[in-house]
């Protein structure tokens, strides 16, 4: 789908995308088929760190320091913790302000000793509550950010937000999630900033999620920038236990409740995507309707509302992605794009064969957009290779246009009733 084709059912993913990836800039066929979604969560805070122009940076637990004069001598000094008595103001139907200064003092505090430059700090009276600077522990300048939110306590957000990115989507080193004690969910990643690897900046996070819904999302950089920086060491300074104990401070959570509630939002999220005709998830359905003669190597977890396959018909591996939407408000009435034919029924097929979004040389991806008059929709796509961050398999998908409308048109999308 070209870029101006702004019907509601990109504009309510690239909306969810933004809730939970931080406002990253994706193109629209990457949104419409999904694999950004899943593909990207590690982008969940993006939004509050590109906002300030030199990057941040974290490291370690310990006494704070604050940079000097000119000739960056440093001193310690005992900086308050984030408590809702540092507020500035408050009154009975206000929670009290955390203040921006306030955070990037706790974060200081919390971080080992070292040099601190380019300290930016947005206080729970912002959109999006952060502390960020550039770390030098002295193995050279770093990157570091602390932002806070709340998410839907016990909902699918809240379970996404500390899930393993896809492989098939983001290359990384190593993830791990855990549980802690009191029931707070853990996700510590050790990626990189750019999935095709062009820059081999790593970006590696920590995101913590209370049963409360209190989310706690730490990131760092082996540069003074998440962009455009040079590198300036090997690693990031925290090392994965070291992020683990600074998002789970306890200053943080005290600082989250200082949030104001919206109460337009849910605080409890509601129940998931509608369930398929079939019953099955989206891989399982996919499955179900392959052409013979494709080995499927890999697949993705259930889910009724994206999946994908990898497959193998002998001449290398291919990514097929489907994304499934049952009812798209204000859909009716077929695609705002050029539009490849209308079945007797009024669904609309619209096909489209591109050099994929990734910068990878040589990728194509073709891409069959079916629209129903009911509102629902099916988005296929199928790569000549095997991720959307890799070098071609093949010269061409082993599907078809043919075949994925033949896929993308099947009565077993339809949703119940």
């Amino acid at each position: 789908m070209p870029p101006e084709d702004h019907d509601h059912f990109e504009d309510q993913l690239a909306a969810a995308l933004r809730h939970t990836g931080g406002a990253f800039e994706a193109d629209r066929h990457t949104l419409v088929t999904g694999g950004e979604a899943h593909g990207r969560r590690i982008r969940r805070r993006r939004a509050a760190v590109a906002g300030c122009a030199a990057g941040v940076a974290l490291v370690g637990l310990g006494a704070a320091l604050l940079p000097g004069g000119a000739g960056g001598e440093q001193r310690s000094v005992a900086a308050p913790p984030v408590t809702s008595s540092s507020a500035l103001s408050h009154s009975p139907t206000q929670r009290p302000v955390v203040t921006g200064d306030d955070l990037v003092r706790t974060l200081k505090k919390l971080l080992p000793g070292g040099r601190f430059s380019h300290e930016e700090g947005r206080g729970t009276d912002s959109r999006m509550p952060l502390a960020q600077v550039v770390y030098d522990d002295g193995g050279g300048k770093a990157a570091v950010a602390v932002s806070l939110s709340r998410v839907p306590a016990g909902g699918q957000q809240a379970a996404q937000v500390t899930e393993c990115p896809d492989r098939v989507y983001v290359p990384y080193d190593a993830c791990t999630r855990s549980t802690l004690s009191d029931g707070s969910r853990l996700m510590v990643l050790q990626g990189y900033e750019y999935p095709d690897r062009r820059v081999d900046t790593k970006l590696w996070s920590a995101d913590l999620v209370t049963r409360s819904g209190q989310h706690i999302s730490v990131q760092e950089w082996n540069a003074a920038a998440e962009k455009g920086a040079p590198i300036t060491r090997d690693r990031p300074p925290l090392s994965p236990s070291r992020l683990k104990a600074l998002v789970g401070a306890r200053e943080w959570r005290a600082a989250v409740d200082a949030i104001p509630v919206d109460p337009s939002k849910a605080e409890v999220e509601p129940g998931g995507t509608p369930p398929l005709a079939s019953g099955r998830p989206v891989s399982g359905t996919l499955v179900s309707l392959l052409p013979k003669g494709l080995h499927v190597v890999s697949k993705s977890a259930a889910d009724p509302g994206f999946g994908y396959l990898v497959l193998d018909d002998g001449r290398g591996a291919s990514l097929v992605q489907v994304n499934v939407q049952t009812s798209v408000p204000g859909g009716e009435g077929g695609a705002l794009g050029p539009v490849t034919r209308t079945l007797p029924d009024g669904t609309t097929v619209d096909m489209r064969q591109s050099g994929g979004d990734k910068g990878v040389e040589g990728t194509v991806v073709r891409t069959v957009d079916v629209r129903r008059p009911d509102g629902s929709r099916v988005v296929i796509s199928a790569f000549n290779s095997g991720t959307q961050h890799t070098s071609p398999t093949r010269p061409l998908p082993p599907l078809t246009m043919r075949q994925l409308e033949a896929i993308a048109t099947s009565p077993k999308w339809h949703p119940i009733g």
